[in-house]
């Protein structure tokens, strides 16, 4: 059994051993109106050593040095030239998490957008944060953390991990909140991750086995209307008991996810084939190309001239015809790809061609 059959083969035992198990409703769902805002904005890292932007091919660096300057009581003259190698211009991206409120912190991550080599050891200037809106709700400010290291002398060079990215940590305070009630009138939506008619009545028949019938009533396979009491600090303990409630989610669809990029064939447990029969083999092309020299004959007048030879070989490896039984476990499914013999790159084509002969049973995707 080769790396990958071992690999496809564990992954097929972790599923098999772990059995169905109950999920609490706040892992399955989220409540309307509670979500995160994305926050960015564009600012300056100063304090590099040397390793910030080259400013003449970065001249949105230096406009915005100039720019800041201006702001703060310093005017350069006309045409001077700035030659600036410990600044670099950055994006600084955050999110705001519901309810919060002007005074908290939260943390943020400052990307390079110029052609600086490293952000080690600068130090991010007050740097506003927007929303969609166009509003301001954060400033930004602080060190910068960079988890990478990196050393160049005479020509060569050693990297660790990415130099151009760095977080702070509490880096940003939040200046304006987000209007986010919790609910509107007596009632609350749930809203689930995924949509599935069997989990949203099961949530249903849960919340209304524990608070009464007619609390909850499901809209479609995703969103759910709840009755939640109007006084708010009844209905956050509502809501705290709830969200605790335990819910066996219906079976998800079968599927495979395939990625064409590296070869990683992913599936999940309902995923089943019918008997079929695979036969697959290797083919290789190779083609080499020889250097051939035509030499004149003496006192031809003639030039010598190279050209080139190509010799093509196509090798056809023998594939044996293997029968794939039907077979409705994730662990059949797993010995009966094994069977075949063929690599993770080769499974994308192999379950294409299953999935187009309507011998398995499940949705392809391909990323």
């Amino acid at each position: 059994m080769n790396m990958s059959s071992k690999i496809m083969a564990l992954v097929a035992a972790v599923f098999i051993a772990l059995p169905a198990q109950a999920e609490r409703i706040k892992d399955l769902a989220t409540i309307q109106g509670v979500r995160n805002n994305q926050l960015i904005g564009y600012g300056l890292v100063v304090g590099l050593d040397g390793s910030g932007d080259q400013t003449t091919q970065t001249p949105f660096t230096v406009q915005s040095v100039v720019s800041m300057l201006g702001q703060l009581g310093v005017n350069l003259p006309p045409g001077i030239s700035l030659q600036l190698k410990n600044v670099a211009a950055v994006t600084v991206t955050s999110t705001l998490p519901p309810f919060a409120k002007p005074g908290q912190t939260i943390d943020i991550t400052v990307s390079s957008i110029g052609n600086a080599k490293s952000l080690r050891g600068g130090t991010l200037l007050m740097t506003p944060l927007k929303g969609a809106d166009n509003q301001v709700y954060a400033m930004a400010q602080g060190n910068l953390l960079v988890g990478g290291a990196g050393a160049a002398a005479g020509g060569s060079s050693a990297q660790v991990n990415q130099l151009s990215v760095g977080r702070i940590a509490d880096g940003a305070t939040v200046e304006r909140a987000v209007n986010m009630p919790l609910g509107q009138g007596d009632y609350i939506t749930l809203e689930l991750k995924d949509s599935d008619y069997t989990t949203a009545s099961r949530v249903v028949a849960s919340v209304n086995r524990t608070f009464g019938e007619g609390t909850a009533n499901a809209e479609n396979g995703r969103v759910i209307r709840v009755l939640a009491p109007r006084d708010s600090n009844n209905r956050v303990a509502f809501l705290a008991r709830m969200e605790n409630l335990s819910v066996n989610p219906g079976e998800s669809l079968a599927r495979v996810i395939m990625n064409a990029r590296t070869g990683s064939v992913v599936m999940n447990k309902s995923v089943t084939v019918d008997a079929c029969a695979v036969a697959h083999g290797n083919l290789t092309v190779t083609i080499a190309s020889e250097p051939r020299v035509s030499q004149p004959a003496p006192f031809s007048k003639g030039e010598t001239v190279v050209t080139q030879q190509a010799q093509i070989e196509i090798k056809a490896e023998k594939g044996g015809l293997a029968l794939l039984p039907g077979s409705a476990s994730l662990n059949d499914v797993v010995k009966a790809l094994n069977a075949v013999g063929a690599t993770p790159q080769d499974l994308l084509s192999i379950l294409q061609a299953m999935k187009a002969a309507g011998a398995l049973r499940a949705d392809l995707e391909i990323i």
